[in-house]
């Protein structure tokens, strides 16, 4: 490894990027310019521009993204600290295990086609796929099982992460017998990039093309991601740097080629790219041109599979899934030799912010959290749209009353301010009465927070002679008994 520029070089180099950073605005109409996004920008960019300089980090580059806009991108500090490159949106990255999102999507397109199942076993496709079981009645390991980190199958096929030396897909495949699962199918989550090179073969077998090039043909070039390539030295790469050292240095990574675990951990992208890749989260309807997916298959990516035994965070098909402040996000992490980068989505508000960094001490999920409570949720707030509602009317509060079923179950629907809502009476809190949304024509939508009950379904009053006598909850009939 070489050498990085000294302290004070690069305190220099630092300070002379952050005052020539580019700042390439790809506005959504005004969201780009509305004062409190301009606010949170001018207070994340103060922010990391600290932590740049207290932590001697050579450069980040960062974007935000709303629908199918990146609304704000800049890059920070230094993409080479001793040729002076300045970071900016058009910097690459070794991007690690972002690649095993491409790696699912390219399973769940060739799902799409009916040209493998979920539920397959990975034998059936790579009938060389032998290992040594953690226990002797273990089911078959399956597709989903790779891509939801359920297989048991252990995280690493070498010393690769220390000696740098990534096998090939040969030598992965006589390493493999010599491998031994930790855990059975489904005993827990445990993340695996073997896993993962794995799902990339299979990739390779079905589709009859290199995981590189169907990446290309499938992902890549429908999205417009013409800077993003797979284990390729290119140019404009940012330069990979270890931690810091104990003398306050950094040496230089060379470059390291993810050779057979490129589908794990081997893309190369930059913030603009895979801005493009997580507006492609957010489009609905059948696949085709800029929609490499249908809207049932990023449902299912996005979905819980698999929970992290504590119940603090779970994994989706290539996706990992938290919850956090009562929000659901989706994305990834990654980390490589010199690189380590960090993608968070909301679906709901259809937004995503992204961290990408060339040193392995910046802590990418961090920046990307700050980056989301900041410019993120004004995003999410400038962009948020007005949902229609049907206006309040009067006449509807002739619904309130005492319902009964047979048998005896009883609600209650009672008048709020302007609104209706439902209890049992013989609950014992009523913190979260369920409200009555109303669609028009006297007839309401039933909302709960849990999908127990008739979540979503129709409620309808039936009138008799101008009286309220009965009331549908979906397909349950209740007798009104009085006001």
């Amino acid at each position: 490894m070489s050498r990085a520029p000294s302290r004070s070089v690069r305190a220099s180099i630092v300070l002379t990027a952050m005052l020539l950073a580019t700042l390439p605005l790809h506005a959504q109409s005004g969201v780009a310019e509305d004062p409190d996004v301009q606010a949170q920008i001018r207070l994340f960019s103060a922010w990391l521009e600290g932590q740049i300089a207290h932590r001697e980090l050579p450069g980040v580059v960062v974007g935000v993204v709303a629908g199918d806009d990146l609304v704000w991108a800049r890059g920070f500090g230094q993409a080479d600290l001793e040729e002076n490159r300045p970071m900016t949106p058009r910097t690459k990255f070794r991007m690690a295990s972002h690649s095993k999102l491409f790696t699912a999507t390219a399973i769940m397109r060739l799902r799409e086609e009916g040209r493998l199942r979920l539920d397959d076993p990975v034998s059936a496709y790579l009938p060389w796929f032998e290992f040594q079981k953690a226990e002797p009645d273990d089911p078959p390991i399956t597709i989903e099982h790779l891509l939801t980190h359920g297989s048991g199958l252990p995280r690493e096929a070498s010393d690769h992460w220390t000696s740098h030396d990534f096998p090939t897909e040969e030598e992965l495949r006589n390493l493999l017998p010599e491998r031994e699962a930790p855990f059975s199918p489904e005993e827990r989550w445990k993340y695996s990039n073997l896993a993962y090179t794995i799902a990339g073969m299979i990739v390779e077998e079905v589709s009859g093309q290199s995981w590189a090039d169907y990446l290309q043909t499938n992902i890549f070039d429908p999205l417009g991601m013409s800077s993003s390539s797979v284990d390729l030295d290119v140019d404009g790469l940012a330069t990979g740097y270890t931690v810091r050292l104990l003398d306050g240095t950094r040496d230089v990574y060379p470059f390291v080629d993810a050779r057979g675990m490129a589908a794990a951990t081997g893309l190369t992208s930059t913030v603009e790219d895979m801005a493009k890749f997580v507006s492609a989260q957010f489009r609905e309807g059948a696949r085709g041109d800029d929609r490499v997916l249908g809207t049932a298959s990023l449902r299912e990516m996005h979905r819980v599979r698999m929970l992290e035994s504590t119940w603090t965070s779970g994994h989706g098909i290539g996706f990992s899934v938290n919850r956090i402040d009562g929000k659901v996000f989706v994305g990834h992490g990654g980390g490589y030799p010199g690189y380590t980068t960090q993608t968070v989505i909301q679906l709901d508000e259809k937004v995503g912010v992204i961290a990408l960094t060339n040193t392995n001490d910046s802590n990418p999920g961090q920046i990307a959290r700050q980056l989301y409570t900041t410019v993120g949720e004004a995003v999410a707030k400038a962009t948020a749209s007005t949902p229609e509602t049907v206006a309040w009317d009067p006449a509807w509060e002739r619904f309130a009353g005492i319902y009964t079923s047979f048998g005896g179950g009883r609600r209650q629907v009672v008048l709020l301010n302007e609104k209706l809502v439902i209890i049992s009476p013989n609950a014992p809190n009523v913190d979260e009465p369920l409200e009555l949304e109303p669609v028009g024509d006297g007839t309401f939508r039933y909302t709960a927070p849990t999908g127990g009950g008739p979540v979503g379904e129709l409620v309808r009053f039936v009138e008799e002679d101008g009286e309220v006598i009965q009331m549908w909850v979906g397909d349950n009939l209740f007798d009104r008994v009085r006001n």
